[in-house]
């Protein structure tokens, strides 16, 4: 009897001793398994898979523990759908979007604030310009990503037959060299559109003439003297015949089409488009040549930031954090604009980056547009504000400056009109 109460006793602390094994180890294993980050990007699969393979398992090799689970949305999808799960409590741990809707989200707490997290000066790692578009009332929300800024793609032969003798860089010499270009040769300088659901080149004028859009808070800044005085620059442009007449009526494409066909002297484009015009237009590619973006009296150029936020709902704040750093250290940021033909905004990369066009044997139209590209970074600003309805004020402007280019009102009149339609839709 005491032998097999023994082997009972025995039987039933194994057992015991198994469940509490058990358990113990259930209880454990959500801290031993490998954290998950969720990353998030627009439109960069399939060409880019390879990059962030590479990228990725760098990471994960350099980060025991931390795995990233990479998600590539569509365009059009990611504010629908980052919206969706920041409602549902389902965002990823770090995300790219644009400062225009990021700062939106901004306004809304959205993002983790990044002043308290990096506190050994990261932040001075990126171009301070670029790094002030991340930022909503002092305080930092974003990492700079990759970037991309126009130049001026030019025709060589229509500007020497014009008698122009250099690309202009201000919207002044612009006017002046639409005259002699028109004159001269019929062409126009440059095709501009002012269809609202179009471009924002004509909005950015604005601005590099040194017009304020809206003030601090929201209302239209530009019924002054500084705003009639660009809406009658582009006034003057078309009534005197220096602008195609389908400027009100087309899109950018039509510039595109109008430049490769030779109809006009200059388009403003990123520096790989030029490749696209020798696949189409080999016999204007041959004639073509880059010049700095052209500006106003601010001489600010325009850029478009893309960035990575991070959600304030994420529960690994710090691994997040540490993979936002990686994706945009200088290393990874070089590596990405080779490979994309876009930007750094790290400050090193940048400088690697110029100092490779500069020493490098490509002396190619192409290689000279990144160069300029590159080296106007200094002088580059976000020139659009954050607003939540851009589109609303953006249409306001382009509306009535097209009815005073078609003599319809005053410039006075359609200033006006432009900033109380803005100020009546109430931000």
């Amino acid at each position: 009897m005491i032998k097999i109460a023994n082997f009972r006793r025995f039987l039933i602390c194994g057992l015991l001793g198994l469940v509490l094994t058990g358990v113990v180890s259930c209880l454990k294993s959500p801290t031993v398994q490998s954290p998950q980050l969720e990353f998030w990007t627009m439109q960069l699969q399939p060409k880019f898979n390879d990059y962030f393979k590479d990228a990725i398992g760098k990471f994960e090799a350099t980060n025991p523990g931390i795995k990233v689970h990479w998600v590539d949305v569509p365009w059009g999808a990611m504010q629908g759908k980052i919206q969706a799960a920041m409602g549902a409590k389902t965002a990823p741990d770090v995300v790219n979007l644009n400062p225009d809707f990021a700062t939106q989200l901004a306004a809304r707490n959205a993002w983790l604030d990044l002043d308290p997290v990096l506190t050994k000066g990261e932040n001075k790692e990126y171009l301070p310009r670029i790094w002030q578009a991340g930022t909503l009332n002092g305080k930092a929300f974003s990492f700079p990503w990759y970037l991309t800024t126009n130049v001026t793609i030019y025709n060589q032969d229509l500007l020497t037959k014009a008698g122009v003798l250099k690309p202009p860089t201000t919207y002044q010499e612009l006017a002046q060299a639409a005259k002699q270009i028109k004159e001269k040769t019929g062409k126009y300088a440059l095709f501009t559109t002012f269809v609202p659901e179009d471009s924002n080149d004509v909005l950015e004028s604005l601005v590099q003439m040194g017009v304020e859009l809206v003030d601090k808070q929201g209302k239209a800044a530009f019924n002054t003297p500084a705003g009639k005085a660009a809406f009658q620059y582009w006034v003057d442009l078309y009534q005197q015949g220096l602008l195609p007449k389908e400027s009100l009526t087309q899109g950018h494409q039509q510039g595109i089409q109008l430049y490769q066909a030779g109809e006009t002297a200059m388009l403003s484009a990123g520096a790989p488009f030029i490749d696209t015009i020798a696949k189409n237009a080999p016999q204007i590619a041959k004639v073509s040549a880059v010049a700095p973006q052209i500006s106003g009296q601010t001489a600010k150029k325009g850029v478009a930031v893309m960035n990575l936020v991070i959600p304030r709902t994420t529960n690994k704040p710090d691994a997040a954090v540490k993979f936002a750093l990686f994706i945009t250290n200088a290393t990874n940021q070089l590596a990405f604009a080779q490979a994309s033909d876009t930007l750094p905004s790290n400050d090193r990369a940048v400088t690697e980056y110029k100092t490779k066009l500069t020493s490098s044997a490509d002396k190619s139209v192409l290689a000279k547009g990144k160069l300029i590209s590159a080296e106007q970074l200094s002088q580059s600003d976000v020139l659009i504000p954050p607003l939540k309805n851009l589109s609303v004020l953006k249409k306001a402007i382009y509306d009535n400056l097209q009815t005073a280019m078609l003599g319809e009102k005053t410039v006075e009149q359609a200033v006006t009109t432009a900033a109380g339609t803005w100020d009546a839709a109430g931000k």
